[in-house]
């Protein structure tokens, strides 16, 4: 790339993951066509991830899946709200949710699995 030149940035839109049956809020993630696509074809969630540039599958490694019950788009059509049936937890820190916590630190979520046994120290979410 050269001096001045801005990097293309890969069009997302936002995906708000809630539990299917109980309307608990799991996370939220970033999805482009290909995961979205991907997501309806196979009602299993997949997801852009920024951090990693790169396509993935909820549960690809940790087993922690999202099957799909429903998949509806906002009014602007650029954010998707997943329900899904969640095995094991969202939060890759091994809570059910990524919304465990309040602002001040207070932990209130369930912590679920333990990340390093399903990662490794540094392993991938």
């Amino acid at each position: 790339m050269k001096k001045g030149e801005k990097k293309e940035e890969k069009e997302l839109m936002s995906a708000i993951v809630q539990d299917y049956e109980t309307g608990e809020v799991l996370m939220l993630a970033h999805m482009d066509e290909e995961a979205l696509r991907l997501s309806i074809e196979t009602g299993k969630a997949h997801y852009w991830s920024r951090s990693r540039s790169k396509l993935w599958r909820k549960g690809e490694i940790s087993g922690n899946e999202q099957t799909i019950q429903d998949v509806l788009i906002d009014c602007d059509e650029d954010a998707v709200l997943l329900k899904v049936k969640q095995i094991g937890g969202a939060c890759h820190t091994g809570y059910r949710s990524c919304f465990y916590r309040r602002i001040n630190g207070e932990i209130v979520g369930e912590k679920v699995f333990d990340p390093e046994e399903k990662y490794g120290k540094e392993g991938d979410k």
